[in-house]
Parts: structure tokens; C-alpha cells; sequence
């Protein structure tokens, strides 16, 4: 890392799904999958998959600070999930999919709870918030078929049904960012 990159932990359902969004934001120098929030050393996708080790499926971001701040990243994370859905995101359930922010300082701390407060207060959803904020333990790099998996698998179905309406969303929502 340089003096003007900085790393960011989300977690909002299946790893496919959110590096791909992330991917396409001006500013991320690159995205991650991996684990987090368990008590597994090492786990692998399978154990993560069954529930047991507490792990979440996360994505690591690095981006550049004089490009884009946490608070355009956080702006991101709410946009490709639903931090509404307890422990699942659309088809995928379980604790490994839960909706998370694992912290690097007191400032992305600080930062993530007052934005969760505000989407609260705006009431622009039916249901509470249920995203985890928490400092970052261990992030455990996922298998390497995980890494860009939308990337090199454009015609999985599931990417095609769940992942492509997030790569969609961000590149219409954050366009004008994106050109400006």
C-alpha cells in the first residue's frame, strides 16, 4: 500500500456478487474474495459454506484515497445489497452471507455506524438494518477459483441472475462519478 491507498472489508452476501460491483467503481485498485468474522483458521469455501466456522463471505478492497473515500465505498455496499435481510442475501442463506463491516481503524468505525444511523433515520426501509459492524480479525484469502469469478465466468447462470443486476446498478448509479 501507498500513503494514498487504503483497504476496506464488506461482507453483503455471496463474494461473486460484490467484488464484481466493486470492481467496476473509479478509484478500487482491486477486490479480493475471502473470509472473515470466524473462528476457523484457514477455513476453506466448504467449511465456510456449511455455516460452522462463523466465517462470512467478504471482499477485501484496495483503493486509492485521492480517488474515491470510505464513505463512497459505504455508499457502494448499500447499494449492491440489502442490509435488511438477516443472515441471507436472495437465494443464498446462512450466517456466511450475512450483511458486515469489518473495520480496519476507528474511523472506518466510526464512519460505518453513523452511516447506518443515517439509512435509519431516512427510514427507506420496511425492515431494521441488521448489518454487523465489527473490527476486522483475520481476512483469510478465498481459493483462487473464487478470485473474479464474474470475470471468467460471464455465462454462469447464477452470475448472469445475481451478480450482473449489482455490476449493472453500480455502473448506472455511480456513472457520473465514474466520467466526471
Amino acid at each position: 500500500m501507498t500513503d494514498t491507498t487504503a483497504t476496506a472489508t464488506f461482507g453483503g452476501g455471496c463474494f461473486w456478487c460484490t467484488e464484481a460491483a466493486f470492481t467496476e467503481v473509479e478509484g478500487v485498485e482491486s477486490v479480493t474474495s475471502g473470509y472473515a468474522g470466524g473462528e476457523t483458521d484457514d477455513p476453506t469455501y466448504r467449511e465456510v459454506c456449511t455455516g460452522e466456522t462463523g466465517h462470512a463471505e467478504v471482499i477485501q478492497v484496495e483503493y486509492d484515497t485521492t480517488v474515491i473515500d470510505y464513505g463512497e465505498l459505504l455508499e457502494v455496499f448499500f447499494t449492491v445489497h440489502d442490509p435488511t435481510q438477516l443472515n441471507r442475501q436472495g437465494p443464498d442463506v446462512g450466517s456466511q452471507y450475512r450483511s458486515i463491516i469489518l473495520t480496519h481503524d476507528e474511523e472506518q468505525r466510526r464512519q460505518a455506524e453513523a452511516y447506518v444511523e443515517a439509512l435509519s433515520a431516512e427510514g427507506g426501509y420496511d425492515d431494521p438494518i441488521v448489518t454487523e459492524i465489527e473490527p476486522l480479525g483475520t481476512f483469510w484469502r478465498a481459493e483462487e477459483k473464487h478470485q473474479d469469478y464474474f470475470a471468467k465466468n460471464p455465462q454462469d447462470a447464477y452470475c448472469r441472475m445475481h451478480a450482473q443486476p449489482k455490476v449493472e446498478k453500480v455502473r448506472e448509479r455511480f456513472r457520473e462519478e465514474q466520467t466526471a
